[in-house]
């Protein structure tokens, strides 16, 4: 019996076991495998090496799965490589700000100072040019010239396939809905024109008036996280808050995963317990107790320390972990940013081997037998014994001790994670797969700033400064098109183009580890 007369659900499996090159040169042996691969064998190449890229996936709505197949092969040679082309999306902003940056299928929103700006993904007919990105504008969310309100926190909010709907957050202890309204998108419009139109709703504000520092959301559900620890899940479908906790530490970021078998919150603060996991129960409440302290120290089995005795620092960054990683893409993989310069990885389902002592305070009940004798201000304190988990992987860039401010995962075979640090614009990427190989890039124009807020796909790396946002595309057929061009301006903002035929790129300094970047 020949190959090409095997069932096709046999042929199914055999390819299921080829990459791209085995699979081209498989098609062209015979018209009749040449139809099999066509059928399924890039289909179902494509559902075993899954890629999540918003920012292409309008265009890739329009290619033939070989195509993708092609371009995501193509993608992955660059990370392999260090390939990239790198752009600014904008001159520098007036001022030094801490923007934050989120990414639907259809747009990249950046919040700096009181502005919003917005970039639309564009549709690109083949897989050798790239998809292009257009800017669609920028509005003012200032309401009184004398009182600044300068934006916290940004959020996307599910709305169908509009992709229009956002929660923002303000260092005044504002909280709003906003609907973008925005004009058709120009390649050529200059990043410096106003053009959204958007729609305002005032939410409900947290406790004390405390501005939220961040926000996730996932499905209809939004988690807010003020700097002071308040904790708040609310339903997009009502007004009033489902509920609210209280952590008491001073809290930076936050991360949702309702996918998880047991839906839970992760909340980064600076205390003696950085990183902790509530669980969320049927009908939306949320655990104040932990079920699962993740730490950096290392401690022996059978340790039972106080929870506040445990070393202090601090986590400022949490993302899912890769989705092609050696221990699967479960959504009980949590990827963080720590204050020591850190990246740890943390698997939920890990058996931990410590646990520490958990001390919560509780107003006693009006019906317990000493209720008339107690104080009002008498509380009880309980106990609690929380599993203590530690890190599966650590990453660590050896020449950068600075705190890491953000974090994400995806890139190059869905296998890398990528980190912004504290200062002089520095990203650092490893591949989990071999993450004793990482390397580092500046922003481009090397500004002396964090990186507060990155976002990895597939084959782009969106990144934001003080200063503006930028991208690294590691795809193909990035052109001078591709991004929005950069009007002139007077005097020296750092930016370099490149001459020649690369000039749609831009001049980034970049170093690898040369170092083990595991610890």
């Amino acid at each position: 019996m020949s190959f090409s007369s095997l069932p096709v659900d046999v042929l199914i499996l055999v390819f299921e076991s080829l990459n791209v090159d085995d699979l081209s040169s498989l098609a062209q042996t015979c018209r009749v495998v040449h139809s099999a691969i066509t059928e399924f064998g890039w289909s179902s190449y494509l559902y075993l090496h899954p890629r999540q890229s918003y920012s292409l996936s309008a265009a890739k709505r329009g290619w033939q799965p070989r195509t993708i197949a092609r371009y995501d092969a193509k993608s992955d040679l660059s990370w392999d490589t260090q390939a990239f082309i790198a752009r600014p999306l904008s001159r520098t902003w007036s001022g030094k700000h801490q923007p934050v940056v989120v990414i639907t299928p259809s747009r990249l929103v950046v919040g700096a100072g009181n502005h919003i700006y917005s970039y639309a993904f564009g549709h690109a007919r083949y897989a050798s040019v790239a998809p292009p990105v257009s800017f669609e504008g920028s509005a003012s969310l200032q309401d009184h010239p004398e009182r600044p309100r300068n934006i916290t926190a940004l959020v996307s909010i599910e709305d169908g396939d509009k992709n229009c709907t956002f929660d923002i957050a303000f260092q005044d202890g504002a909280i709003e809905r906003i609907y973008l309204n925005p004009s058709r998108p120009n390649a050529s419009r200059l990043p410096s024109t106003p053009e959204l139109s958007i729609t305002r709703y005032r939410l409900p504000e947290m406790p004390a008036s405390d501005f939220v520092e961040s926000l996730s959301s996932q499905a209809d559900i939004v988690l807010a996280l003020s700097s002071n620890g308040s904790a708040r899940l609310t339903n997009t479908s009502f007004t009033s808050p489902t509920h609210e906790i209280d952590i008491r530490s001073r809290s930076w970021t936050s991360y949702l995963s309702l996918s998880s078998s047991t839906p839970y919150a992760a909340f980064g603060t600076a205390s003696t317990t950085p990183l902790t996991v509530h669980p969320i129960f049927e009908g939306g409440e949320l655990s104040p107790l932990p079920s699962a302290i993740l730490h950096s120290k290392k401690m022996l089995a059978g340790e039972l320390p106080l929870a506040d005795k445990l070393p202090s620092s601090a986590v400022y960054g949490l993302s899912k972990g890769p989705p092609n990683a050696q221990w699967g893409s479960s959504p009980q993989i949590l990827v963080s940013g720590w204050y020591d310069g850190k990246v740890r990885v943390y698997d939920l389902r890990v058996p931990s081997i410590t646990s520490c002592r958990y001390t919560t305070n509780r107003a006693p009940s009006p019906l317990s037998p000493n209720s008339e004798t107690t104080n009002a201000s008498t509380t009880i304190n309980q106990t609690h014994i929380i599993p203590i988990h530690t890190p599966i992987l650590s990453l660590v860039d050896r020449w950068s001790y600075e705190p890491i401010y953000s974090v994400s995962s995806g890139g190059g075979s869905a296998s890398h994670i990528a980190a912004g640090t504290a200062r002089h614009s520095v990203v650092s990427f490893w591949d989990i797969r071999k993450p004793a190989t990482g390397w580092s890039v500046h922003a481009p124009g090397n500004d002396p700033s964090p990186v507060y807020s990155v976002i990895l796909e597939s084959s782009r790396f969106f990144g934001v400064t003080q200063s503006r946002p930028f991208v690294y595309d590691f795809g193909p057929g990035v052109s001078l098109d591709t991004y929005p061009s950069l009007p002139l301006i007077r005097g020296f903002d750092n930016l370099k183009q490149k001459k020649g035929t690369n000039q749609a790129t831009y001049h980034v300094l970049r170093y690898t580890h040369s170092t083990s970047g595991i610890y």
